[in-house]
């Protein structure tokens, strides 16, 4: 995590422009640098990296190279800090002369600022105004310390112990009048006043009370000169109090001193007066000391590199260049951090060599490297070439017209200034690290310089010429809190810093590096020259050169001179020589003249320090000195008629020089006011493109030289040029740079304000253009455009049609409208309002997902008072809806169901929200059910009406699925519970355990006889009986059709009829099935494969034959046979448990009290009659052909009927199969069996006569110990036994198995053929 920054922490400047010029700017550096001025003169420095791979080699001597550098202790670099260290040292010193140590007092645990307190304290007004007015503890809170601390009385204190007496000290000056006058009767002359305002106090309190004491004193001074007394209160006494000055050898008491000494000090000690000369005597003038050792490159280097490892505890290379410069500035304004660096500034490389390559030196260039000899860029050329004003400069100066080398370190610094006589500069960075710039324009150079005076007073107050010592510097922070524009840059290895005319610059050095640096001048900088003369004249310093002595150089050669540079030179000698005539003409009638041809070092102002070139003034009493002739009064005593005018030209000899230069420049001056006028025409004077084109052409055959105004004019054109192009474009309605992003949108078009301001571009440009008039028209189209737009916009529910209207014209500019979004977001807001209306206006297909769409498509709209009222109208519509549909979802899920009033209120509210609503649309929809089965709920229990239970239970279900709380439900509900509960009991009384048979298919008579289960033959090819193919099966008929023809029955009369039938149709299918069983077990049976019984295989053992169906049956396959007399039925034909005929009537009268018609009741009822008429007739035949008798426990026995008898009773035997059909246990049912056992025994009887011996199968039937009911009827055709087996032959006769010899087994898996088929067949 960083860490915040300091209050006072360094911020850096914003940076300089940096050029990187091509290889073809980069051909010519002045044209590169006039180029680039407009831009660059706003920062006053910039920097230029080189096109990639210039590099020139190193060509300096590193072994001849030594020099001493200097030596900077950074903390009195900086002015404000210097000024705080020179109090202090005053200070120290004050009381150093008194005897006493300064230490510095702690406030709140760091070190008392003194200079900022005593500062302060003179701001408000002195001490005793702040004492007055208690200010101690706004000082100490502009000090920086928090506030109800009472710091103010601890300020109070140390000020008035350290500060006080120093600052009366100095304020002596004011007292010296009075305090002489007061002490004159009492002291001798020579006691100065200087001293007397620090005893002043002290001696007023004496004078009072020693007034007798002080005449004697006085007195005996005069007769004892020797007596050593107290200058103060003039005693003698206390001689252990009194101190001699070590200076004067004055005596003082210590109590008569101010601040009184409390002991004698031990060390030197000065009074008063010794005090005064000490501490008032002049600063020297600060300066950088030299360093005792010389080094070379390689000693210094090891040094700086060592300095910077162990500052920073890292490899030089890695310290950040942030982390040097706020450190670097940290230092600077730092007093109690003592750091001292070394920079090697100012090594001529005239002696040391050129770190660029020379012609002629010892460094030898590779042919790859000798475009480096003769490059403009190389700074030894770049000084004197051709288009530089300082070759016209004779001497060699060195740092300006021969560069400068530079070895720099860590920290090390150059200060604020300004090159000599405002000169361009140019700096190398050869190699090493970076070197930090701060630089300020150049029209910023007073401000700056009034900063740092009105910051540092006490400095400039010293040394006026400060800034020009390169010994003071400031940090850029603080000048920029006080307006001072400041830049900066860190120039790295290969790239070049110039600094512009007056532009301060300052800076420091990131490392060890090595820099070259050369001063250069153009024509434009050729004012500014002259002003800087003029400058210098006013601090009293030296010019480097004389300005007037190269402007006539330059104009002695004016024929040769550039046009350009010419002009310069004329307009530069007309102000020479107006101001010389002005000078000379006011003392050429006062003294002499004579010509005179001194050196530049031997003519030079002894007051201004200026350079007298073309005339000064020189007195005979004082040889080798001058003036010039702004300083006539200041030569010396004597009248001005014994001074001489020595003067270099006559005014007469500059005129033709003048002259010369005007004629060389006339001809571009007369282009030159051509240009202008063009330039600066204005309205209807105004000239076309074509002559800008013509006076650029001419300056192109002329040659003429690059300069501002050529600059201007080509720039004007060009302008002039696209202006034209791009008005064209415009007008023709395309662009050729047009270009679409990802959205669709030209990049290229022009904004309605840059079309504005384009046009006035038009009418502000130097030339007349055709197309302005036509753009201007174009432009007033299109504000009305916007004027359309914005009334449309402004309306509170716009016409779509209207803003496609619009947007259908805004096709015909090419112009980037701000309007068109607006009304693109205006039209969607106006389709989505139509779609809202429209939706609205049909509330019947307004539903809820309508809804949320139209409000997610409003969403995304743009904010309007129309879209935000419909949005909300609709939101709210919305939110109704839900609410109503969420509710009418709880009403219909509510358990218990809501009342019909309660449901019919909510279903009344829902009916007026203007939407489709289907959860409310299901309220009324089981609101309308509701009242529907109220009303066929009111009909069913109207009195009279028996309802079926299938009516009554759909009635149930619907009322169940209707969501509404109805009260005849309930009722509905118990009822059909009831009719349950009776189908439950009657079923358990009539149904078996296992029985899977329904109620209704125990009562209903049988709908189809089956025959499953009986025993069949073995099918035969060809055998099967014609009877039986050709008979047709009964109509098929199932239980629920049964359930629905009673169901649908009106009454149960029609039930009752129904059931008959079925009844009808049941006797008539026994019937048939009972003969069917009963001839395939007769011995003429034409079966081959007969299967019997519930497990389907032949006959065999003891057998039981069904008294119902009279199908056989093993009697190893029913074990729960129960022996009684009465009729044995196999499980098909038993159906159900025959309850007696009681519980019947019980059932139907409680379903009578339930008043519900079913099928089972309708069964039942027809079940009791059946039952009731079945034993009326039955009676009536029993007591007409029966005799009955009690023959109770009485086993049944084969019921046979002798061959041939036709006799057998048949209404009886009928009559006993309905009764068995009757699901009713009746005693008639076992009276009619009993009978009908009598009739079979005594016809059997009949037929076996006593004479007759019993078969074998007889005797095996009758005798068993137990006989079984009803056995088999038919009869082996040999003996008459009952176990058999069937031919396989052509005869398909049975035969009893041990008459023909075959085991059971045998019978079972083999086929048997009797002996007749196989005669017949012919295998015997």
């Amino acid at each position: 995590m960083m860490n915040p920054p300091r209050p006072d922490e360094f911020k850096p400047p914003p940076e300089c422009p940096v050029f990187e010029p091509s290889w073809e700017e980069f051909a010519d550096p002045y044209a590169f640098i006039n180029k680039i001025r407009p831009i660059a003169e706003k920062t006053g420095i910039c920097k230029v990296r080189p096109p990639p791979g210039w590099q020139p080699p190193f060509a300096c001597d590193v072994e001849k190279l030594h020099f001493v550098p200097r030596i900077q202790r950074l903390n009195e670099l900086e002015a404000q800090t210097r000024v705080k260290l020179n109090f202090f040292d005053q200070i120290a010193k004050f009381w150093d002369l008194q005897g006493c140590t300064l230490k510095i007092p702690h406030v709140e645990r760091k070190l008392l600022d003194l200079y900022k307190l005593n500062k302060l304290v003179a701001e408000e007004g002195g001490f005793d105004i702040v004492c007055q007015e208690r200010r101690w503890t706004k000082i100490a809170v502009q000090m920086g310390f928090a506030p109800g601390k009472a710091i103010g009385s601890h300020l109070r204190t140390h000020y008035e112990k350290i500060l006080y007496p120093y600052n009366l000290f100095q304020s002596g000056a004011n007292l010296l009048v009075s305090s002489a006058a007061f002490v004159s009767g009492c002291f001798t002359v020579w006691f100065e006043a200087r001293f007397m305002f620090i005893c002043l106090v002290c001696y007023v309190s004496l004078m009072r009370e020693n007034s007798c004491h002080l005449q004697s004193a006085a007195c005996s001074a005069v007769v004892q000169v020797d007596l050593v007394v107290c200058l103060v209160c003039g005693s003698g006494g206390d001689e252990d109090r009194l101190l001699l000055c070590d200076g004067c050898d004055d005596s003082y008491h210590t109590f008569c001193l101010i601040p009184p000494l409390h002991d004698v000090p031990k060390g030197d000690w000065r009074c008063p007066k010794c005090l005064a000369q000490l501490c008032n005597k002049p600063h020297d003038a600060f300066g950088f000391e030299q360093a005792f050792r010389d080094y070379s490159l390689r000693a210094f280097g090891q040094m700086a590199d060592a300095f910077k490892s162990d500052y920073f505890n890292m490899p030089v290379h890695m310290v950040p260049t942030e982390l040097v410069e706020k450190e670097f500035w940290r230092l600077v304004g730092a007093i109690d951090e003592d750091v001292t660096v070394e920079y090697g500034a100012d090594i001529a490389s005239k002696e040391f060599g050129s770190g660029f390559p020379i012609p002629n030196r010892r460094f030898k260039v590779t042919p790859a490297d000798e475009k480096y000899l003769k490059c403009g860029w190389n700074l030894n050329n770049l000084a004197m070439m051709n288009r530089s004003v300082l070759t016209h400069v004779t001497a060699d100066i060195c740092g300006m017209t021969l560069p400068w080398l530079y070895v720099g370190m860590c920290f090390s610094s150059f200060c604020w200034h300004i090159e000599d006589h405002w000169s361009y500069s140019i700096n190398y960075l050869h190699w090493g690290e970076p070197k930090t710039w701060y630089g300020a324009p150049g029209f910023a150079a007073e401000q700056l310089e009034e900063v740092m005076k009105k910051l540092a007073p006490e400095l400039f107050d010293s040394q006026p010429d400060l800034l020009h010592q390169l010994v003071t510097i400031m940090n850029p922070n603080t000048l920029m809190a006080h307006g001072v524009p400041i830049y900066r840059t860190n120039q790295c290895a290969g790239e070049f810093v110039v600094t512009f005319p007056r532009a301060y610059h300052s800076g420091f050095n990131q490392g060890f590096n090595f820099a070259e640096a050369v001063n250069f001048c153009t024509v434009d900088w050729m004012p500014l020259g002259r002003q800087c003369v003029d400058h210098y004249r006013s601090l009293n310093r030296y010019n480097v050169f004389s300005h007037d002595e190269m402007v006539c150089n330059m104009a002695s050669k004016a024929e040769s001179l550039d046009v350009v540079l010419a002009s310069a030179v004329h307009k530069d000698m007309v102000l020479m020589i107006r101001e010389e005539q002005e000078l000379r003409d006011r003392v050429k009638k006062m003294v002499s003249a004579k010509y005179d041809n001194l050196q530049d070092d031997e003519r030079q102002c002894v007051k201004c320090k200026t350079t007298c070139y073309l005339s000064a003034l020189t007195c005979p009493c004082s040889p080798g000195v001058l003036v010039c002739l702004h300083h006539l009064d200041q030569l010396c005593a004597c009248p001005i008629e014994s001074y001489t005018l020595n003067f270099r030209h006559y005014i007469d000899d500059l005129f033709p020089m003048m002259h010369a230069a005007k004629e060389r420049a006339q001809l571009y001056d007369d282009w030159a006011v051509r240009v202008t006028e063009t330039l600066e025409a204005k309205l209807e004077k105004k000239r076309g493109l074509p002559v800008f084109r013509a006076l650029l052409a001419e300056s192109e055959s002329k040659l003429f030289p690059e300069n501002d105004l050529l600059r201007r004019l080509r720039l004007f054109t060009q302008d002039a040029e696209k202006c034209s192009t791009v008005a064209q474009q415009l007008l023709n309605g395309k662009r050729q740079t047009r270009y679409c992003c990802g959205s669709g949108k030209s990049r290229s078009q022009l904004t309605v304000e840059e079309l504005r301001s384009f046009v006035r571009q038009l009418y502000n440009l130097s030339c007349s253009l055709p197309q302005a008039p036509q753009l201007k028209e174009l432009l007033n189209r299109i504000e009305d455009f916007q004027q359309h737009s914005e009334k449309v916009l402004s309306d509170e529910v716009p016409s779509v049609a209207e803003i496609q209207g619009l947007l259908e014209v805004s096709f015909d500019f090419d112009m980037d409208l701000p309007e068109l979004p607006r009304l693109r977001v205006r039209l969607e807001q106006a389709r989505w309002l139509e779609a809202v209306q429209q939706e609205s206006g049909q509330p019947k297909t307004l539903t809820l997902d309508s809804m949320r769409r139209l409000i997610d498509q409003g969403v995304g709209l743009g904010p309007h008072p129309s879209v935000e009222k419909a949005m909300a109208r609709l939101q709210e519509l919305l939110t109704v809806s839900e609410h109503w549909e969420d509710k009418a979802v709880s009403l219909l899920k509510a358990r218990p169901p809501h009342s019909i009033e309660t449901l019919s209120g909510a279903a009344e509210k829902a009916s007026g929200i203007p939407a489709h609503l289907p959860n409310c649309l299901l309220l009324k929809d089981a609101m309308r059910k509701a009242r529907e089965w109220l009303q066929e709920a009111e009909e069913l229990q109207a009195s009279g009406s028996v309802p079926m239970v299938d009516s009554l239970s759909d009635t149930v279900l619907r009322g169940q699925a209707i969501q509404v709380h109805l009260e005849p439900l309930d009722q509905l509900e118990t009822l059909l519970s009831e009719v349950q509960d009776w189908k439950e009991e009657a079923a358990s009384a009539f149904r078996h355990k296992d029985s899977s048979l329904s109620l209704l298919e125990i009562l209903c008579p049988r709908c189809e006889v089956s025959s499953l289960g009986s025993p069949k033959r073995k099918a035969k090819k060809g055998k099967e009986s014609p009877k039986n193919s050709k008979k047709k099966s009964l109509k098929p008929s199932d239980l629920g059709e049964v359930e629905k023809a009673l169901t649908e029955t009106n009454d149960s009369t029609s039930a009752l009829a129904t059931l008959e039938e079925l009844r009808l149709r049941e006797m008539e299918a026994f019937f048939n099935l009972r003969a069917t069983n009963e001839s395939k077990l007769l011995p003429t049976t034409d079966c081959m494969d007969l299967k019997v019984c519930v497990c389907q295989k032949p006959p065999m053992g003891a057998m039981l034959q069904c008294e119902l169906c009279r199908d056989a049956f093993h009697r190893a396959c029913l074990p729960d046979l129960t022996e009684k007399a009465q009729p044995w039925l196999c499980t098909r034909c038993r159906r159900s448990a025959k309850p007696p005929l009681a519980k019947i009537i019980s059932l139907l009268a409680s379903l009578e009290r339930l008043r519900v018609r079913l099928p089972e009741g309708d069964a039942l009822s027809y079940v009791l009659e059946r039952t009731v008429d079945w034993q009326q007739r039955t009676q009536h035949v029993l007591c007409d052909v029966l005799k009955f008798e009690e023959r109770a426990g009485t086993p049944p026995t084969l019921t046979r009927w002798a061959p041939g008898n036709t006799e057998a009773p048949n209404n009886t035997q009928e009559l006993l199969v309905e009764g068995l059909l009757l699901q009713v246990s009746v005693p008639e049912v076992q009276s009619l069996y009993h009978v009908l056992l009598d009739q079979s025994l005594s016809l059997s009887s009949d037929t076996l006569t006593p004479q007759t011996e019993p078969t074998d199968c007889e005797q095996q039937f009758t005798s068993q110990e137990n006989p079984l009911p009803s056995p088999l009827k038919g009869l082996c055709f040999v003996c008459a036994q009952v176990n058999w087996v069937q031919c396989d032959g052509s005869c398909n006769q049975w035969f009893h198995q041990a008459c023909v010899g075959v085991t059971a087994e045998t019978a079972e898996k083999e086929d048997y053929i009797c002996v007749r088929c196989s005669l017949s067949s012919g295998h015997v």
